[in-house]
């Protein structure tokens, strides 16, 4: 069956329950709240019997289609986020936040007491570097944001997964509830920020 067909809403197997469609992305973050999916281990192989994946850095799919969750690590500081995050709200019938980068902006928000040009100007002009006095100007490169803002200063979103990074057993019970048709609900045991 064709990728086009599946995003459709096809079945993938004749009598077999829908799978539900998830995409996920990384923004301005350190990547380490996909790390912490994947540290869910053996429960992925349960996690595939129920969903497949859409946009993710496991697939080569670019651009994230029609899905049923959108699970965004990350805070926003460039155009391209913008652009990411705004596709992903578009196409995801619910957009998760995960991380406190997503959720305040976390680390990379730091830069949000600086200006934005002295901090570039330090950056690539003063300090020595691999940049050699020259301030990057290639039309390939995103606009950056005066601030990093987190995701909901942008678009909706309907649940947070907060920590940096959120534990697995947290992503996991996220997913076990919204697989059960459960309003997903993370008890304090769940919630970190070491």
């Amino acid at each position: 069956m064709s990728r086009s067909a599946q995003r459709e809403g096809s079945p993938v197997n004749d009598g077999a329950p829908r799978k539900l469609r998830i995409a996920t992305t990384s923004l301005a973050g350190c990547f380490g709240c996909h790390m912490s999916f994947l540290d869910i281990d053996e429960k992925l192989f349960d996690l595939l019997r129920h969903v497949e994946f859409d946009r993710t850095p496991l697939t080569d799919i670019k651009h994230c289609g029609p899905c049923d969750i959108g699970v965004v690590e990350g805070g926003i500081c460039n155009a391209e986020n913008v652009h990411v995050l705004r596709e992903f709200r578009r196409n995801c019938k619910i957009l998760v936040a995960i991380g406190a980068c997503a959720l305040n902006g976390g680390l990379p928000a730091q830069r949000n007491h600086v200006d934005l040009g002295a901090c570039l100007q330090e950056v690539y002009l003063t300090e020595p570097g691999l940049a050699r006095g020259c301030m990057p100007n290639d039309p390939e490169l995103p606009l950056p944001l005066d601030k990093v803002h987190p995701l909901h200063e942008v678009v909706k979103v309907d649940y947070s997964i907060p920590g940096c990074p959120p534990p697995a057993e947290a992503i996991w019970s996220f997913f076990a509830d919204v697989i059960a048709g459960r309003t997903p609900h993370l008890g304090h045991g769940l919630i970190h920020y070491d």
